[in-house]
């Protein structure tokens, strides 16, 4: 027997606007599901810095949507982008054929990234971009008679997703556990949190820069030539915000060169002016071979991600006959002509505000006002760069994440702020748009809030 056609629906005004009736069908990402839906926080429009919710309760955003909207909500450039490219091209297949705004848009990249990452391969979201930044340097050192190198290092604490590669790099263990052993041979370096020696440091901290030569240790035990490829994130935003010490990225660099390894870095999170540079490579003058990117790349409009990679590595696969595919792997969604649009006002959005400065600007005010929440109960460090920063805190005996949580909740229920929170850590990446007011208003919630939870 078939099953009867659902009967008409409101409008999709009504719709977006109002809590539906049932929230049993659909299974969220990343949620406590069950927690969630018996008191649920929804969000029907946003604007500027401001989300509203279900009861049209202004919301302010201190994490940029989910570290994405660094421009804001609801920017006019990007949505009209959308509204006129939908009209006019709303998909194009991008197998053996094309659309113009794809090669628009890596042509913009190109200029705005590190002299050497001048190619750019299109995916759907960070996750994508990572499982193919594995699969072109895989690919790459085979081509150049190094098949051998099959090996990927990541490190402790570190996401890079949830495909199966970026699991199997990424140093999470609630993410890796429930999977199975992912991809085989793949080690992971210290990570370099270091409460001990580096707690409250206002911005970079002083200590851990001989973290790199843990690369080393590994060289040794696997042999460097078995080693493809080393994924770093400049920042570690989902693990917590887990900053660098000054010269460890660039001493990642030097060991790479020395042994043939490729280095990867992962800006989902850094890139697009979260540090006061288009990325983070740019702002620590460390150049890596490959860069994955998504997020702030449309402003979290439209799914998107991408890879950037150097001329060397993109010229290893255009060999053989003309005709030959170079490289078998693609999305149906690659560079999709709404992702595009957006994309392209989002740039030209941050370009004409002058956004990327504003981490630069800001910065001082924003370290000086997240540090002045060091002495609250519970509070065991506080983190900062850029515009990005956390609180972590103590965890409660047997219960690991519940005060996170309960911040969290807090901030949202009673402080009408948006934060997010990783265990115990509650971070925050504000949109790039955000002025000292709402600086203010950020910490003065988070402190009350800190103060309100036992």
């Amino acid at each position: 027997m078939e099953s009867a056609m659902p009967s008409p629906t409101p409008p999709l005004s009504v719709l977006a606007t109002t809590q539906p009736d049932s929230l049993h069908a659909y299974w969220m990402p990343f949620t406590a599901n069950r927690q969630f839906k018996a008191a649920p926080r929804l969000l029907v429009r946003a604007e500027g810095m401001y989300y509203h919710d279900v009861d049209d309760r202004p919301i302010l955003d201190g994490a940029a949507g989910l570290w994405c909207c660094n421009a804001g909500h609801a920017r006019p450039r990007i949505v009209q982008a959308i509204q006129q490219q939908a009209a006019t091209l709303d998909f194009a297949p991008p197998f053996q054929m094309g659309s113009p705004l794809p090669f628009v848009l890596a042509q913009r990249l190109a200029a705005l990234a590190p002299a050497r990452l001048n190619h750019v391969f299109f995916t759907n979201s960070g996750s994508e971009a990572v499982d193919t930044a594995m699969k072109i340097a895989l690919a790459y050192h085979r081509l150049r008679g190094e098949g051998h190198r099959t090996r990927f290092i990541g490190r402790e604490k570190a996401y890079h997703g949830v495909g199966f590669g970026g699991l199997s790099i990424g140093g999470l263990p609630n993410n890796r556990k429930t999977f199975g052993p992912l991809l085989p041979g793949s080690d992971f370096l210290r990570h370099t949190l270091d409460l001990e020696r580096n707690a409250f440091s206002p911005g970079l901290p002083r200590h851990g820069a001989e973290l790199a030569e843990d690369l080393e240790r590994l060289i040794a035990l696997h042999d460097a030539s078995t080693i493809a490829a080393v994924f770093v994130e400049p920042i570690a935003g989902s693990a917590g915000v887990i900053l660098p010490a000054p010269g460890y990225l660039q001493r990642l660099r030097e060991i790479c060169d020395q042994h043939g390894i490729l280095l990867v870095f992962d800006e989902v999170i850094t890139g697009f002016g979260r540090v006061g540079n288009a990325f983070a490579a740019q702002r620590f003058g460390v150049t890596p071979d490959l860069m994955t990117l998504a997020k702030g790349l449309t402003n979290g409009a439209v799914p998107m991600g991408a890879v950037l990679a150097s001329e060397v590595i993109h010229d290893a696969f255009m060999q053989g006959p003309p005709a030959a595919i170079e490289f078998f792997h693609g999305y149906t969604y690659s560079g999709h002509p709404l992702a595009c649009a957006a994309a392209l006002a989002a740039l030209d959005t941050y370009a004409e505000e002058h956004l990327f400065e504003r981490a630069i600007e800001l910065g001082d005010y924003w370290q000086e006002r997240l540090h002045s929440l060091r002495g609250l109960p519970h509070v065991v460090d506080i983190r900062n760069f850029g515009l990005i920063g956390a609180v972590e805190l103590m965890p409660r005996k047997d219960a690991p994440g519940a005060r996170g949580y309960e911040v969290f909740e807090r901030c949202f229920r009673d402080g009408q702020l948006l934060v997010r929170c990783t265990g115990d850590v509650i971070a925050l990446s504000p949109p790039l748009i955000l002025e000292r007011s709402h600086i203010d208003r950020i910490v003065d919630v988070l402190g009350e809030m800190i103060r309100a939870t036992g």
